[in-house]
């Protein structure tokens, strides 16, 4: 399994370094509309190779997916934790109720009764 998982990474990046190098070209990227370009005091435009701007556009959109999720799953997660909380307290209770019933016993039945 451990072999598959290498040829896959190699064939990914041996498929990503073929895009990088056919696509070398200088690429004019605009940030701002021509209209807004005149208000901002930062430059408007930037030369990039154009594979940049493909695998900047994939990390940018697999990192808004990633806090999509993230924010989509919050209260799942909430409620796993307040599921945790109530388990942990009635965990305490269950040993409390345990060492009450254990007080009119015998103290080695007492013991045996908290190890199992």
């Amino acid at each position: 399994m451990r072999y598959i998982r290498y040829a896959f990474i190699l064939t990914l990046a041996v498929c990503l370094l073929t895009i990088a190098m056919a696509n070398r070209g200088s690429v004019t990227l605009h940030l701002l509309p021509e209209e807004l370009a005149g208000f901002a005091l930062l430059p408007n435009t930037l030369e990039l190779p154009l594979f940049v701007v493909i695998f900047g556009g994939i990390i940018a959109g697999l990192l808004i997916g990633f806090i999509w999720e993230w924010f989509r799953e919050y209260r799942i997660r909430a409620e796993a934790m307040r599921a945790q909380r109530t388990v942990k307290k009635l965990e305490r209770e269950v040993g409390r109720l345990k060492g009450d019933k254990a007080d009119d016993k015998d103290e080695i039945l007492a013991l045996l009764e908290k190890s199992a």
